[in-house]
């Protein structure tokens, strides 16, 4: 059975800058510090890939499918160009920690997990791409002590079902949170599916920690809409400027969006309860002025 209304989880906001640094540690820094103390999100979340272990070498040696957005001159250089190394990871890591703000990053495989996981982050993120990489989701089960999220978009039911089976043997459902999301970027309203979130809190919200929703759309009035259908975890695309080179700034929101988000979020959750009292003290002025009384 779905939670109550008086049952929703606080929101906790991830600001998923992603590779919106555009590979530039500086950027990096000021979208930490932005996200920490104007947006106020609880954490920010970065990735991690090892092009060459991630791409087959036609994949590797072929041009950007969008030159306009390619910092390199094929697609595995421009990649390579947007990598942090493990080091510059646990000074990123530092950052947040300073900035007071929940470092973490999404692995693209099994050499990136492991780097990560030596970080000891709060949480790692499984993409949506990679949630079948399943020697990857059991190293971390077996090696990785901290919260696993995981998204669930271009993925079939049966998939989700051997996702959580996996996860459930290695005695890690507990610490598994699952995100409803639609892998496009942007996309439109009508492919967002909010009602998967239904469906995925009544199958898997007792085997699993938690359910959040992971949006690529425009604007924010999706996100407060999921998280009243129950995904306490909300994650957006987050840019200092949609303007800039790259393909994932277009689907993002500059801070001023996430600030709204944050904001919009905690007042819809302080919303969402029932009155404790018939009349509330702030109606009695109101009743004793202005309520019909038949004479």
């Amino acid at each position: 059975m779905l939670s109550k209304v008086s049952e929703f989880r606080k929101p906790f906001i991830i600001a998923e800058a992603g590779c919106n640094h555009m590979g530039e540690m500086e950027i990096a820094h000021n979208l930490i510090n932005t996200a920490a103390i104007y947006c106020r999100a609880d954490a920010i979340k970065f990735q991690k890939r090892c092009p060459k272990e991630l791409l087959t070498p036609e994949q590797y040696n072929a041009p950007h499918p969008n030159p306009f957005n390619s910092y390199g001159d094929t697609y595995g250089a421009h990649r390579e160009f947007l990598e942090f190394t493990v080091e510059q990871h646990a000074q990123l890591k530092k950052w947040c920690e300073e900035a007071g703000i929940i470092y973490s990053t999404s692995v693209w495989d099994m050499t990136s997990a492991k780097e990560i996981a030596s970080l000891n982050p709060v949480f790692i993120k499984i993409p949506s791409a990679c949630n079948t990489h399943f020697s990857m989701l059991e190293w971390l089960c077996d090696n990785y002590e901290g919260e696993i999220q995981l998204s669930f978009g271009m993925t079939s039911h049966q998939e989700e079902e051997e996702i959580i089976q996996l996860f459930e043997k290695h005695g890690r459902a507990k610490d598994l949170v699952l995100f409803n999301c639609t892998s496009g970027y942007p996309v439109p309203f009508k492919d967002v599916c909010l009602l998967e979130i239904n469906r995925m809190r009544e199958q898997y919200e007792s085997r699993v920690k938690g359910i959040g929703f992971s949006g690529h759309h425009l604007g924010i009035a999706v996100d407060i809409s999921a998280y009243t259908l129950g995904a306490s975890i909300i994650e957006r695309h987050y840019t200092l400027d949609r303007t800039w080179k790259g393909t994932d700034h277009a689907a993002s929101l500059e801070p001023e969006g996430v600030r709204r988000l944050v904001r919009d979020l905690n007042n819809v959750h302080d919303a969402l309860t029932f009155k404790d009292s018939e009349i509330l003290p702030i109606e009695e002025i109101q009743r004793n002025k202005l309520k019909y009384r038949k004479h």
